[in-house]
């Protein structure tokens, strides 16, 4: 699966998904409707639009009503927030590789259920998997969590209950055969470089660019890095540039920073 960088463009913001940006940060104050919808105008949306996903967002229990027309993170805001603001932690997800591989047997799970099947790839391919051959997906067993926590987390992402995952400690592959050709690394390398470069870029010219333009620019910029972290296979140094991507990790964090800042002149 190729990650090549591209940053979000301005309509594929939703209104939802500005909101949970704006408010599912750790810290946050609560923040008017006044100031969501001014931040939505910058995405060209209209204020009923903003209402609309606060509205569904507070009987989600994400946001609540602290006064009126002042909203703040809701009670089943805590583990969101915590679930969105994980891709800090990716570099450490993973342990020194040994060279052995974490396999996902699925020949018996069918493919005639296209709704399964796609919450099946979805899940596999959100936690680094790719597929070896039918039926069989693989990835380096250089994850930190267990076999049964990685189990329990692919199934809550979709992957059906019958799936059966293994541990592979040594193979014998024909001629021709190396898993470690599954991924293509130049793609991943060219991504993190590419990711790294927007920031930097971005930096630069938010100082020359309106606060409401700078603020925007922030959002599509790094919405685009955090998917791009979020999506990474996280492979050992062995396959993938792990020294970079921790390198793309670093650069966002300070990123972030810069885009609250930016954020904060709306205020």
């Amino acid at each position: 699966m190729s990650l090549r960088f591209k940053s979000t463009a301005p309509e594929d913001v939703s209104a939802r998904t500005l909101v949970l940006s704006l408010m599912s940060v750790p810290g946050q104050r609560a923040q008017t409707l006044a100031y969501l919808s001014r931040a939505g105008g910058l995405f060209d949306m209209e204020p009923t639009a903003i209402r609309m996903a606060v509205t569904r967002l507070v009987k989600e229990g994400l946001l609540e009503s602290v006064d009126r027309g002042v909203y703040a993170t809701g009670p089943k805001a805590a583990a969101f927030t915590a679930e969105i603001s994980d891709w800090r932690r990716a570099p450490d997800r993973t342990r020194p590789w040994s060279g052995g591989w974490i396999g996902v047997i699925t020949h018996h799970l069918g493919r005639t259920d296209r709704k399964d099947l796609r919450a099946r790839m979805r899940a596999l391919r959100l936690y680094g998997f790719a597929q070896a051959e039918a039926g069989l997906w693989v990835r380096p067993d250089n994850l930190r969590q267990s076999l049964a926590e990685l189990r329990a987390a692919l199934l809550r992402l979709g992957l059906q209950e019958d799936a059966l995952l293994v541990t592979i400690s040594e193979t014998a592959m024909p001629a021709g055969v190396n898993w470690r050709n599954l991924w293509s690394t130049d793609d991943l390398k060219a991504t993190y470089e590419g990711a790294i470069a927007a920031m930097q870029a971005s930096r630069k010219a938010a100082a020359s660019l309106p606060a409401d333009a700078a603020a925007r620019e922030t959002l599509l910029v790094g919405q685009s890095v955090i998917r791009t972290i979020n999506l990474d296979p996280l492979l050992p140094e062995e396959i993938g540039d792990a020294v970079l991507f921790r390198q793309m990790v670093t650069e966002m964090d300070a990123y972030d920073t810069f885009g609250k800042a930016c954020w904060k002149t709306l205020g």
